[in-house]
């Protein structure tokens, strides 16, 4: 089994809707057998809450399911999972700190660098290709994340895709 985790901060709105999103991109291919998705914050401040209802209405909106409860990635993690996928500058930063090895570290990637129409990050800086963190904004904020997500999906299907089979006989 190929396992991806999605990363933002309290793992109730980025996240949880990347993984909604990837995971209806998963079934569709038909490599749910195959690949586990999941999420979690880079923080504990919402563990065992479901998505923000903001989240779920845009979800919901846009035809994907979710059934989520918040948890908070581990180090341990590293272990067991194939794809890290931050959700931000910030997050790519904290999770390649808190894994125990460069491997570990190289598995830690952002979103929008799969997204072929995303800005280049210009002299190092990886902002460029940040999901906006929509929590304290109004629900334009969550719609433009979910078009972010949606627009990164395809490509990092690709690489799930790839990597698969590399890993499957």
């Amino acid at each position: 089994m190929y396992r991806v985790c999605f990363v933002c901060t309290g793992n109730i709105c980025r996240s949880p809707m990347a993984e909604s999103v990837f995971r209806s991109h998963i079934a569709d291919a038909g490599l749910d057998d195959l690949v586990e998705v999941d999420s979690a914050g880079t923080g504990g401040w919402h563990e065992g809450d479901g998505a923000d209802p903001r989240t779920v209405a845009v979800l919901e909106a846009a035809g994907y399911e979710q059934d989520h409860r918040a948890r908070q990635f581990r180090a341990s993690w590293f272990d067991r999972v194939d794809l890290v996928i931050a959700l931000d500058a910030g997050h790519l930063r904290d999770l390649r700190a808190l894994a125990p090895t460069p491997e570990a570290a190289a598995k830690v990637r952002l979103l929008r660098s799969y997204d072929p129409a995303a800005p280049a990050a210009r002299d190092g800086a990886t902002d460029a290709l940040d999901v906006p963190d929509p929590y304290y904004g109004s629900l334009d904020g969550f719609e433009e994340c979910l078009e972010l997500v949606e627009a990164a999906s395809p490509g990092l299907l690709d690489a799930v895709r790839a990597a698969v089979k590399e890993t499957t006989p």
